[in-house]
């Protein structure tokens, strides 16, 4: 087993996906994901992507990651506003609460620990 993991989306089929339904605020926004890897023990690395739309998200999980492209709008319920384009990075801790808001076809990667 190789002991290095390329974040690269050649070769890889993306797993398509989109907000539940009862977090959807604005739009249709439609998710692709591209899981590079997990290691079995709560750590998951990948490419995520989604369309214009706004969902609400809520944080159970540790979650580092760096725009790649396109602009997106993070709001913590009743605190900061986050205006994300490529190059910014973020973490997000268990119990973070909000909204996520797609103005421009997004895509990040992303290491998450549960």
């Amino acid at each position: 087993m190789a002991t290095y993991v390329r974040l690269s989306v050649e070769g890889t089929e993306a797993e398509a996906g989109a907000p539940a339904a009862d977090r959807l605020l604005a739009g249709a926004p439609q998710f692709r994901s591209w899981n590079l890897d997990e290691d079995g023990n709560g750590l998951y690395a990948g490419i995520w992507e989604a369309t214009p739309g706004k969902w609400r998200i809520a944080y159970d999980e540790w979650e580092y990651f760096h725009i790649l492209s396109g602009y997106s709008v993070v709001s913590e319920d009743g605190g900061e506003v986050f205006h994300l384009k490529a190059g910014d990075r973020m973490i997000l801790r268990p119990g973070f609460k909000g909204t996520w808001e797609v103005i421009e076809t997004t895509r990040k990667d992303y290491v998450i620990r549960l």
